[in-house]
């Protein structure tokens, strides 16, 4: 039980001390909001156990990853070291997490792990993907209230049940007294081709869309905050066309929507995800008119996503040059690193 006290201690000094050397991309470093909110795509953070219902036999000791107890403990404690330092000297407000398989790796990430005495609760429910890998939202119950939670089941045309991670809506007060709606995004993979899958993503497009809709109709102004690894960049035609989520550029109408990752699409060398040498936002959040047009006591700035980069979340690129995230897997390679993400944040300022 000491040794445990004292692993938590230097690592979440460590974690303090990796942000003072960290660089942030889209905000000013050091200074973060009032609310802060935080997506990350973990890649894989499985257990160890067969679950028969999914497909998850690559992640048992002799599965094709040799995936062992003493390898999820590490990938673990990774992923809360990137939590505990992206939150600066506080902990984020808000977390949405994807690739997570269950809620056992939740918890021993936030009940029993690093993290158990940040008080965070869970919002999250197994998915009918194939794989097994969820979503959930986590938060701090000082400052943010669920009032609601549904979880959006994606059935593509043509098919009677879903097989594919939903999109997890949550409604809630926070400490301000405004009401945010979030939602949390994994949309599905790239997988055999970015044109031969983009009507699977076109379908969460839809899906996502058709509950804003009914969000707006609702409430004219209301302030919403969209995060996720949407597989697509701003200006694909999911995101762009389908979604309808503008340039903040663009006039700002309350019962809009906005990407806040625009900003990213021509910077060189920046991005969340790194593919065959280029950097790319697969992140994101887009967040409706009325935050940027500061409705409520919370609100944001257009340049207010900023993306995390410490150096210890990243690792040299030998292939394509430069640098890529440190990630957990090269191929069924077990890397020893966080993600093949990296996370994005979002701060809220109070009036």
């Amino acid at each position: 039980m000491k040794f445990s006290l004292i692993l938590m201690i230097c690592l979440f000094l460590c974690a303090r001390i990796s942000l003072a050397q960290s660089v942030i991309d889209g905000s000013e470093e050091g200074i973060r909001g009032d609310f802060r909110l935080m997506f990350y795509n973990v890649e894989n953070l499985f257990d160890c156990f067969d679950d028969s219902l999914t497909l998850d036999n690559e992640f048992l000791p002799r599965g094709e990853r040799n995936w062992t107890w003493e390898k999820y403990q590490k990938k673990s404690q990774k992923v809360a070291k990137v939590i505990l330092a992206a939150g600066g000297w506080e902990f984020p407000d808000l977390i949405g997490l994807c690739e997570v398989e269950n809620r056992f790796v939740l918890d021993g990430l936030f009940k029993i792990g690093y993290l158990n005495k940040a008080g965070y609760q869970i919002i999250h429910r197994e998915s009918p993907d194939r794989r097994g890998i969820d979503v959930a939202l986590i938060y701090q119950p000082e400052t943010f209230h669920p009032i609601d939670t549904t979880f959006l089941k994606l059935i593509y045309e043509g098919d009677s049940i879903s097989t594919t991670r939903e999109i997890l809506y949550v409604k809630g007060k926070t400490n301000t007294d405004d009401t945010l709606h979030v939602f949390v995004n994994h949309w599905p993979s790239r997988w055999g081709g970015q044109l031969e899958s983009e009507n699977r993503r076109i379908s969460a497009s839809h899906l996502l869309k058709g509950k804003v809709s009914e969000i707006v109709n609702h409430n004219g102004n209301p302030l919403i905050i969209i995060m996720g690894d949407f597989n697509d960049y701003p200006d694909n035609r999911s995101l762009q066309t389908e979604l309808n989520a503008l340039s903040p550029e663009k006039e700002i109408c309350n019962n809009k929507l906005y990407n806040l990752a625009y900003s990213f699409l021509n910077k060189t060398g920046i991005g969340s995800h790194k593919y065959q040498g280029k950097w790319g936002m697969l992140d994101q959040f887009i967040v409706s008119g009325a935050l940027l047009n500061k409705s409520g006591f919370l609100y944001c700035d257009p340049d207010n996503m900023s993306l995390f980069k410490p150096e210890f979340l990243l690792e040299t690129d030998n292939t394509y040059f430069g640098e890529k995230p440190f990630r957990s897997f090269i191929g069924y390679k077990f890397n020893d690193g966080f993600s093949d993400h990296l996370p994005i944040i979002l701060d809220l300022w109070r009036k």
